[in-house]
């Protein structure tokens, strides 16, 4: 199958080597304009892949029969929008990322549009990717025109155990995007890995108070126990690590705050509900960014 990948980051790399690795015709996609990009992923049981893989041809992008976006939630609209026009309209367009708002900004949809949400745990350091952990992809089609695409989900399942396909992966996003506004902000303030939040269960119990009452107001199931159960199952079995924002964060980089609380909040404003812890956390973390943000500005007036 011929494949473009869009965002060669950690998960990027790691769809990558094993799409590679089934003969697939893949290629990546980066932003700077460059022929191939060697990756190097290691994998949990100690196989490594190490190939050069070819990037940026527009007539492999013109017939590609799948695009995969791994890119962050913010980058999403600004990388696929110039595009559009390249990608032929019956080409599925996945797209992996933390986070929801972004099928809105980019208006109205011309192609097959999937969206999934994985919990593969992987790093990278020095251009080399450590996957530190399997776990599932969960995939679906976002409109109709994706609905006969289900058959992609056993394509990627050969590639990247496990992969499941959902009718109603809305559902689904919005279960990831409400651990996601738990654990990702609750780290950075307490600075922490994820399993050192079972010490903060009061924290945990409001915002999942106030995730479930947005929920129940979109016309989504919220069985606040089985929430609970499940985003302290994610805390238990990612224990050891760090959660991507607080990477971001420790990075000085942008974090995708917007599209996961800042997503739930405007919500939560369209209903006229109160998440005012939410909005503690949300505006402790822009509130940080801003501070890096001027910090560059003050390094840039600087040379």
């Amino acid at each position: 199958m011929k494949i473009t990948l869009i965002g060669c980051g950690a998960i990027g790399k790691l769809w990558l080597a094993a799409l590679s690795s089934q003969g697939h015709d893949i290629q990546g996609w980066l932003r700077m304009a460059q022929s191939d990009l060697f990756v190097d992923v290691n994998e949990p049981n100690g196989q490594v892949f190490r190939e050069l893989i070819p990037c940026n041809s527009h007539q492999h992008l013109h017939s590609s029969e799948l695009v995969i976006v791994c890119l962050k939630a913010w980058q999403v609209s600004d990388a696929l929008l110039p595009l559009l026009a390249i990608i032929p309209e019956s080409s599925p367009i996945l797209l992996l990322h933390n986070g929801l708002g972004t099928l809105e900004e980019l208006g109205t949809l011309r192609h097959p549009f999937l969206c999934g949400v994985t919990t593969h745990a992987a790093w990278q350091d020095n251009n080399q990717v450590f996957h530190v952990a399997h776990g599932v992809t969960h995939i679906g089609a976002v409109n109709s025109l994706a609905e006969s695409y289900y058959p992609i989900a056993n394509i990627l399942h050969d590639a990247l155990p496990d992969v499941a396909w959902h009718n109603q992966i809305l559902n689904t996003s919005w279960r990831k995007l409400m651990a996601n506004c738990v654990i990702n902000p609750l780290t950075i303030e307490h600075n922490c890995a994820n399993g050192a939040l079972v010490h903060y269960p009061e924290q945990i119990a409001l915002l999942i108070d106030e995730c479930c009452q947005v929920m129940s107001a979109e016309g989504l199931h919220a069985d606040k126990t089985e929430l609970t159960e499940y985003i302290y199952g994610i805390i238990h079995s990612s224990a050891e690590n760090y959660s991507s924002m607080l990477q971001d964060v420790r990075n000085h980089r942008r974090t995708e705050i917007d599209y996961i609380t800042g997503f739930l909040i405007k919500k939560a404003r369209a209903h006229g509900l109160a998440t005012p812890e939410n909005d503690r956390l949300y505006h402790l973390i822009k509130n940080r960014e801003q501070r890096y943000d001027n910090l560059r500005a003050d390094m840039h007036r600087q040379w």
